[in-house]
């Protein structure tokens, strides 16, 4: 049994195609594209469930390791790729929670959420003389 997966661990490794597949090049970043994915999800809720230090964190785990994808040897761009994406992903959610904690969006939202019977009650009122 054990000559039997030896011979075919050396005969995925003969090819680099599958070799590659067989790595923790690839397989280290494509189970880590969880995070970025959640986190461009996330850009679709709500600012207000934003959490600023958890944002910050992975601001910073992601730029540190798109620094360590390119310093290994081969350089990993599959995952320098995925930290890419996740370091875009978290620097929009830091400016979303900015701009709702920092920079007036909860008031912004708060003053529309108030203006909005208003406006219907005038689109009601036009929709009906327009009769």
């Amino acid at each position: 049994m054990a000559a039997a997966i030896k011979a075919l661990n050396a005969k995925i490794r003969s090819n680099p195609w599958t070799d590659y597949i067989c790595s923790t090049h690839f397989w280290g970043p494509v189970s880590n594209f969880g995070i970025p994915l959640a986190a461009v999800m996330d850009t679709q809720k709500s600012p207000e469930l934003i959490s600023g230090q958890m944002t910050a964190a992975l601001c910073v785990y992601s730029a540190t390791f798109m620094r360590f994808s390119l310093a290994v040897t081969p350089q990993n761009w599959l995952l320098f790729g995925c930290h890419l994406i996740n370091e875009s992903a978290q620097l929009t959610q830091m400016y979303r929670y900015l701009d709702w904690h920092r920079w007036g969006g909860k008031e912004k939202a708060a003053v529309a959420k108030a203006a909005a019977p208003a406006v219907a009650v005038k689109d009601a009122v036009v929709n009906a003389v327009k009769k």
